[in-house]
């Protein structure tokens, strides 16, 4: 594969969202949200060259999105008067590009692995601006942080005493966080596989006195918490704000309270076609219409008798509020009378966030090139597209975004084939499962080799989180698009990084 910049024709035709959207969708409709910058990519006349240059998939990343929803939420928290810094989460996207940009406007970076710090710190990220949350921490790992500064979100006591062992082997000091789970809400303990319990910290703190010349002191507290509920964090945070008092009565200099991630995305246009869409699912899985997905898939949930029970295991596609609305409803809430906001800034504390998903929203599209189509039993057609499932997947068991279909040529298929069609998009892996999209599909124009399917808004955690190279198949390459360059594809750094790692 070439590894030179793509030019991109500014000759496109100025086609709208709905026009481009035409050529493919659900049969029941699921249409996305399509960022502005979007559309120059999706016309441009030189598209299909740069997927046969540089390999199908292909993932499109933006920083600039990236950006503007990070100046957003530092809005929101500047408007209350508290000092805040968002994280990115790199593990929601391997992009090099997202770095170089949370390091130029002065980011911070959640790091999961040793990879990714040794990436962030050759892009020039300050090891004080790097917090480690990695789920295991290996011996390099923590001698890594140890070595260069980089934060420690401490999760149990084997880590605790893993660190502390390196302390007294190096005759050096560590910076540290402690992630805290366990929280009472609503009467009842949320679960979590992070952090120490809340009610079980006596312990912790009596260990961190007995040992005060090996620490650089605990520089913050975090947490973790599972799903998307604003409520949650309240507790959370009402039950850390007493520790951080406590903690600073004993002499620890608290700087910082991280509240992790899973701040809301909403991916589609309207909420009427996701309500629909699982009022029909229900039907067809009761077998009271056609099938919306493949078999009948049931995305998670099951047919009991005459009901259909279970959540389905999808991602919220749409949901509201949303990223600066939901974050700004946590700093007003009050506790005993005063705002979380203000409780924060009072004991001048840094509030933290490590978002992912949210700072990527609109920040990146992967194009797929049709390699074939077939009949398939009962009328439906299997579009097999040059990918896999798991490049365009998470824990969400179906991307459920229409794709956007770009022809191949002018003429549309012959009048032998003319005629709405519909089916399933399948991917490379030999296994019946590999479907890159469950749900049912429809082509009006009709769908042939060479054409593009097109995945908008993955590049939070779909683009990598899941990707795998089984049968041997090569990655998917990574290129940059900049609106302030808009005629320029460059290659992201990552591709490059990852190759030579491999020699």
């Amino acid at each position: 594969m070439k590894a030179e910049t793509a030019v991109l024709n500014n000759n496109t035709s100025d086609l709208g969202t709905e026009e481009l959207r035409e050529s493919c969708r659900g049969v029941l409709p699921l249409p996305g949200r399509i960022a502005d910058w979007m559309p120059t990519v999706l016309q441009d006349e030189r598209l299909h060259r740069w997927v046969d240059e540089y390999g199908s998939p292909l993932n499109v990343v933006n920083p600039e999105p990236f950006l503007s929803h990070a100046k957003t939420l530092s809005r929101v928290a500047n408007e209350r008067d508290v000092t805040f810094r968002p994280y990115f989460a790199r593990k929601a996207n391997k992009c090099l590009a997202f770095v170089d940009a949370a390091v130029t406007d002065q980011m911070g970076l959640d790091c999961a692995s040793r990879q990714e710090i040794e990436q962030s710190l050759a892009r020039g990220a300050n090891p004080d601006e790097i917090i480690c949350t990695a789920a295991v921490k290996d011996a390099n790992l923590l001698k890594l942080c140890v070595s260069t500064g980089v934060t420690i979100a401490l999760d149990n006591f084997q880590e605790l005493t893993a660190v502390d062992s390196l302390l007294r082997e190096h005759q050096t000091s560590a910076k540290l966080a402690i992630r805290v789970s366990g929280f009472s809400h609503r009467g009842k303990k949320l679960p979590s596989r992070f952090g120490f319990d809340i009610d079980s910290l006596d312990e912790l703190l009596r260990y961190l006195r007995e040992q005060p010349s090996r620490w650089r002191g605990i520089a913050g507290l975090h947490f973790h918490l599972d799903g998307y509920c604003a409520a949650e964090r309240v507790s959370a945070i009402r039950q850390l704000l007493p520790l951080v008092d406590t903690l600073r009565r004993a002499g620890e200099t608290v700087s910082f309270l991280d509240i992790g991630g899973g701040l809301p995305v909403s991916y589609l246009a309207n909420e009427a076609d996701w309500t629909n869409f699982w009022h029909e699912h229900e039907r067809a899985l009761m077998g009271k219409r056609g099938e919306v997905t493949y078999r009948n898939d049931p995305l998670g949930r099951f047919v009991y008798g005459d009901q259909v029970l279970g959540e389905p295991r999808v991602y919220p596609f749409y949901q509201q509020p949303t990223r600066e609305d939901w974050f700004a409803a946590i700093l007003d809430t009050e506790i005993n009378g005063t705002c979380i906001a203000q409780q924060i800034s009072s004991r001048r504390l840094e509030l933290r966030c490590q978002p992912g998903r949210s700072l990527l929203d609109d920040a990146g599209l992967t194009v797929a090139r049709v390699e074939g189509v077939k009949p398939l039993p009962g009328g439906d057609m299997a579009v097999q597209l040059a990918m896999n499932s798991t490049q365009c997947r998470t824990s969400s068991v179906d991307f459920c975004i229409d794709p956007v279909l770009i022809k191949r040529g002018e003429d549309d298929l012959p009048p032998s084939a003319s005629g709405p069609k519909s089916g399933y998009l399948f991917g490379a892996y030999c296994t019946e499962s590999d479907l890159i999209i469950k749900r049912r599909l429809a082509f009006p124009r009709g769908i042939g080799i060479g054409d593009l399917v097109v995945l908008p808004n993955t590049a939070g955690y779909f683009m990598h989180f899941l990707e795998s190279r089984s049968h041997q198949f090569a990655l998917a390459r990574n290129v940059v698009y900049s609106p302030k360059s808009p005629e320029m594809l460059c290659p992201d750094a990552i591709d490059q990084w990852e190759s030579e790692a491999a020699k």
